[in-house]
């Protein structure tokens, strides 16, 4: 079976192209093949006048995408000095763009776990539909790794902030946060996402009337009743900035976070901050995922990705070894290095 089923539906002349992921055991996760086939059809739909809209979804399972293979870029890692793993970013980054850059209307169905790999391909979408199953997270602090596949650009766009916040805890968002915060744009009962699915086909030039009409009222975002203590005390530049203020708070809101911080690679936390100041001065999400290109293929072989996900998800312990272990000895050259240009030859290139 394959990982990734694409088809089309619809009336002649007025067609959409459907991706549905379809790697359950793994909760979709995102391999080099599932990257190569959606560039394929997508590149194909682009230029096709019947195709006139794309729908990205899950064929089945509790989660719509919950990221790259991480395991087979800590393989590269540890076995090939990390060329399989920046062959690997290189064509996601370049679905990312793809993706971002589509000239027709792109519907992501984020109806479940959405971490990592899984927003580098919804969030470029024009519509990205929620629900009370979305889990929306870009939690690789805990594993060593940058927020990638476009986070640098999406984070740093984010109210006060939420940006940072997000991109050093991990912190896991509900459909109903996701579309206060704007990462989602429709908030829809997950029974009705076979009925919008259906009617896109049925009528690819009403896209937005249909997701509009199928919307509900979401619970009330406890994102929101958060966003001062956010503002407040993640307004630091530094990390070590932040967790002062979290210490010297000292309330139960603070206590928690700083708690979260404390488990996360002090090394990765610093690269996330300096990505998202790289992220928002980049003028075009192609400059933002150069940068995050140079910074993830050097960040899988630092020791704290194949220390984390080997804590973390291969032999589950949940006691990664950081190096460094504490926020104090983190190198600012050593930072600068992650983010430094890459030869010509070596940089990433869109499409």
């Amino acid at each position: 079976m394959s990982e990734v089923l694409i088809h089309t539906h619809g009336k002649p002349g007025s067609r959409i192209g459907h991706i549905s992921l379809n790697r359950p055991k793994a909760i979709h996760s995102l391999t080099m093949e599932m990257c190569e086939a959606m560039i394929a059809a997508l590149l194909e739909w682009r230029d096709d006048a019947e195709v006139k809209a794309v729908v990205i979804d899950h064929a089945e399972g509790r989660g719509f995408c919950a990221g790259g293979d991480v395991t087979l870029l800590r393989n590269s890692a540890l076995e090939d000095g990390g060329k399989s793993g920046r062959a690997f970013f290189h064509t996601e980054y370049q679905l990312n763009h793809l993706l971002f850059t589509f000239p027709k209307p792109v519907v992501a169905f984020m109806d479940g776990i959405t971490m990592g790999g899984g927003v580098g391909i919804s969030q470029p979408a024009r519509y990205r539909v929620v629900t009370e199953n979305t889990r929306y997270a870009m939690p690789e602090t805990g594993i060593g790794l940058i927020c990638d596949v476009g986070g640098g650009w999406y984070l740093s766009r984010l109210p006060g902030q939420l940006g940072k916040f997000l991109g050093l805890t991990g912190a896991r968002l509900d459909g109903s946060e996701c579309l206060w915060a704007g990462l989602g744009t429709h908030y829809l009962d997950s029974s009705a996402t076979a009925e919008a699915k259906a009617r896109i086909s049925e009528d690819p030039g009403q896209i937005e009337a249909i997701l509009d009409e199928l919307s509900v009222e979401p619970p009330e975002p406890r994102l929101k009743g958060n966003m001062d203590s956010i503002n407040r005390l993640f307004e630091g530049d530094t990390l070590a900035e932040i967790m002062d203020a979290l210490q010297a708070d000292g309330g139960e809101w603070a206590t928690k976070e700083l708690k979260t911080l404390r488990s996360k690679s002090p090394m990765t936390c610093a690269l996330v901050l300096r990505q998202l100041r790289e992220g928002v001065r980049a003028s075009t999400f192609a400059e933002n995922m150069t940068m995050e290109y140079r910074a993830a293929g050097r960040a899988i072989m630092l020791p704290d990705f194949a220390e984390g996900v080997r804590a973390l998800i291969v032999d589950k312990t949940g006691d990664p070894q950081w190096k460094p272990a504490r926020v104090a000895d983190i190198d600012p050259k050593a930072v600068d290095a992650v983010f430094a240009p890459l030869p010509p030859e070596q940089e990433w290139k869109p499409l």
